[in-house]
């Protein structure tokens, strides 16, 4: 249970700071974003291994490193924290944000929003494969710090084409808020699956030794 409790928080103020932030007017959402990030796998990393995304959590199953018996519910928390965070998010921030903010439209770029949306959620699951799962890189002190800042350059680099989710709970979360379009929920998911599971299959390509 404390992994999965550990998944929640990680993914509730995840998504809490994407709201609270992007909706708020923060001048460098994309900064507190990838930050959260970064603190928050350091915080649970030793607990349920900080996946905070449904994406991961399939790129490490697919790996070896986490068995269905846990997908599941670390899946099933992840949602929920982000769910969570987004109707907390509604009630922190003030009527006149929520009140005017536009849902954000994928309709006519809907091939660059999956392929951004595919790209970076790759980028990010083979980091966290890489940096988090790999013997080569066992111990080392800083797979937060690049997990972080894989999604904090992903944020700055196709942020203004898919809405940079690389994460299928914070497409949830950002939903809920209003913030995107219920129609584009399908964007986020096949790309960031298809994504991760890509770089679950280049990690092994790449690592045949690594089991």
């Amino acid at each position: 249970m404390r992994k999965y409790l550990t998944e929640f928080i990680g993914t509730f103020f995840l998504v809490l700071t994407i709201c609270c932030s992007v909706v708020g007017g923060a001048s460098v959402p994309e900064l507190a974003i990838g930050s959260i990030l970064m603190v928050m796998i350091f915080a649970g990393g030793h607990v349920s291994g900080a996946h905070y995304n449904p994406a991961v959590t399939l790129a490490v199953t697919m790996r070896g490193l986490c068995t269905l018996t846990d997908a599941i519910p670390y899946v099933v928390a992840q949602v929920l924290g982000a769910v969570l965070a987004a109707l907390i998010a509604g009630f922190l921030l003030p009527h006149d944000k929520t009140a005017t903010m536009s849902a954000l439209d994928l309709s006519k770029k809907i091939p660059q929003a999956l392929i951004a949306e595919m790209l970076y959620t790759f980028a990010l699951a083979y980091v966290v494969l890489n940096v988090a799962t790999a013997k080569g890189t066992a111990n080392n002190p800083f797979y937060g710090l690049a997990i972080g800042f894989t999604v904090l350059a992903g944020a700055f680099a196709v942020g203004s084409i898919s809405g940079g989710a690389f994460n299928p709970a914070v497409a949830v979360g950002i939903s809920v808020m209003g913030m995107t379009a219920w129609s584009n929920i399908w964007i986020y998911l096949a790309g960031d699956l298809i994504g991760a599971a890509g770089a679950a299959i280049v990690f092994k390509v790449i690592n045949p030794d690594d089991k």
